[in-house]
């Protein structure tokens, strides 16, 4: 910590001014007062700047002093995230909890990960080995599941003169020497620092071409989540996001999930923080969180802290992509980060822009959204990150300018609507104002992974549904008894899409993770029972007739009644639809 200090002059809340101030840099990060309160400096006019300060400034005085650290806001990268539960800064939950307090205080300090503990470290370079920036020098087994990559700083070439060997470390051990190009010593622990607002570097970005598997049918069928894609996930209160959220984290197919409880209410997170540990990850039949990062920033924490909650998260997810990971971000709310934006805003008395949000909003939300892609790490290996953004527009306006923003930098947008929530219809998302940019690049992976006419069968389903939607606004106004076979029919296909197809039940054995087999031939099934009735239709069978027929209720239980291995069982639904339908054509024919 260096010896440069500014005076506190005024203090508005989480917005601190301070004099003397001229020699310290823009988005350095700074302690400020006695208790050393961590703070950044968001700007500096003369010597005049202004800091947000991450903590409760209850106490704080004019003329207390605040000192530079010559550093911006960073977070310490290393083994200990996975299954560690942070704030915004990341300071480690547990870790202050085990003081006795139920709250974190003031001045605790930047606490970070836990420098005493002890890594079984395998180290794989050698003596006169030239190192590169990211290539790996040691690796540790942070779980089961996780091999830890440790990699060589950015920007950084050298010779290795010094290696320890394989065994029991610290963070802070020294594990290797590295002589760089203009003969300068640095030696190579087992963590690193990096700027939270600054991009890990990449070698190169890849086009997309593999879908996030979720398991969740109305999103892998219908809107389809790409690995290193964009989703904007927007509802109004009670519509189910938090779940949804709860239901990717849980089943999506990502190797990291980091679940940021960004400014939600503390019932929410306590909710994520009791269930997760009890998860097991159905790929390993090990707890989740050993594939877990969990970030908590309630409602009733620092507002400032919440700003920077979301740059952490995204931090420590492009440090496990640059070891050739896919990571899903699950962003919980961006609203919430959009209105401690606000707050700040307001205390920096700059101009408000539409609803009072910063006229900088949309540049932040992009800037953290272009994180995401699918890259080539500078190690050559190819990695993903994915960030689903909730978005909670007060009373479910998606017109207002988070909502709006958001949609102009995603290129997902499932839609949760407040109707199909209070109809019971979970997921609530909307399959008519819902979409996914992602269907035509994920067209090849989907013919050559699932069947070559998936996609059809997808934009066949759809189709229905919008008819759906047209008839029933004629239904509402003359009954259901002045349509055409034909067009009920219709009605009745969208009925069974809906409950026995988009319905799911995230509580149930069965239903809480589908796979791709079975949601394709549950599809294939409902289509096979469209064209069959068709033809009946088409040979003047009544509608009234066609809802009789008994095979129509095992459609609707296809997702209760046969789980995911047992995919034949579809194949012979199918056969059975044909044939009974066959037999009802015969009776009348």
């Amino acid at each position: 910590m260096s010896n440069i200090q500014g005076v506190v002059s005024s203090i508005n809340g989480p917005v601190v001014k301070g004099l003397n101030m001229g020699s310290f840099k823009v988005h350095e990060m700074v302690t400020v007062g006695r208790q050393k309160l961590i703070g950044e400096v968001v700007s500096i006019e003369g010597d005049v700047a202004t800091v947000q300060v991450y903590e409760e400034t209850e106490g704080l005085k004019a003329g207390e002093g605040i000192h530079s650290t010559g550093t911006p806001l960073s977070v310490t990268l290393g083994p200990g995230m996975i299954g560690n539960i942070f704030d915004g800064i990341q300071r480690p939950l547990e870790k202050i909890q085990s003081m006795n307090t139920d709250f974190i205080p003031e001045g605790i300090g930047l606490l970070t990960l836990d420098m005493d503990k002890k890594w079984d470290v395998t180290v794989t370079v050698k003596v006169g080995d030239r190192l590169k920036a990211g290539d790996v020098y040691a690796t540790v087994q942070e779980t089961h599941r996780i091999l830890h990559k440790i990699m060589v700083p950015y920007n950084i070439n050298g010779t290795v003169t010094k290696v320890k060997p394989s065994g029991i470390y610290t963070l802070n051990d020294c594990i290797a020497v590295l002589e760089k190009d203009n003969k300068e010593i640095l030696e190579l622990t087992l963590c690193t620092k990096w700027p939270v607002r600054n991009p890990r570097p990449i070698k190169e970005r890849l086009p997309i071409y593999k879908p996030l598997i979720t398991g969740q049918r109305v999103i892998d069928s219908f809107y389809p989540i790409a690995k290193g894609g964009t989703i904007g996930l927007p509802g109004g209160f009670g519509t189910g996001k938090t779940v949804t959220q709860h239901q990717l984290a849980k089943w999506s197919d990502a190797d990291i999930i980091v679940y940021i409880g960004c400014g939600e209410r503390g019932n929410e997170m306590t909710d994520v923080l009791e269930e997760f540990p009890k998860l097991i990850d159905p790929r390993t039949d090990r707890p989740l969180m050993e594939r877990t990062i969990l970030i908590a920033n309630t409602s009733n924490m620092p507002v400032a802290a919440r700003e920077a909650s979301i740059y952490t998260g995204i931090t420590m997810a492009e440090y496990y992509r640059d070891m050739g990971y896919d990571v899903a971000i699950m962003a919980d709310s961006t609203s919430r980060w959009a209105e401690a934006l606000r707050e700040i805003s307001g205390r920096l008395e700059e101009m408000p822009a539409e609803e009072g949000f910063p006229a900088y909003l949309p540049s932040r939300l992009a800037e953290f959204y272009e994180r995401a892609g699918c890259v080539q790490t500078l190690n050559r290996q190819e990695a993903s990150i994915t960030i689903i953004g909730a978005v909670s527009p007060p009373g479910g306006d998606f017109s207002e300018p988070v909502t709006e923003n958001t949609k102009r930098f995603v290129s997902g947008f499932l839609a949760l609507d407040k109707k199909l929530a209070y109809a019971r219809h979970y997921p609530a998302i909307n399959y008519l104002t819902s979409y996914s940019g992602y269907v035509d690049m994920l067209a090849d992976w989907y013919e050559e992974n699932v069947a070559p006419n998936m996609l059809d069968l997808r934009h066949k389903m759809i189709v229905i549904l919008q008819e759906d939607e047209k008839l029933n606004e004629i239904v509402q106004l003359v009954g259901e008894d002045v349509l055409p076979n034909d067009q009920a029919l219709t009605l009745e296909t969208a009925r069974i899409i809906k409950k026995g197809f988009l319905q799911q039940n995230a509580l149930h054995a069965d239903d809480s993770y589908v796979t791709l087999e079975k949601q394709y031939k549950m599809l294939k099934v409902i289509d096979t029972f469209y064209e069959e009735a068709l033809k009946c239709v088409k040979i003047g069978i009544p509608i009234s007739v066609i809802r009789k027929e008994e095979v129509i209720q095992e459609i609707l239980k296809i997702k209760y009644d046969i789980p995911n291995d047992k995919s034949e069982l579809l194949d012979a639904l199918n056969d059975k639809v044909i044939t009974e339908f066959n037999n009802l054509r015969q009776k009348y024919e």
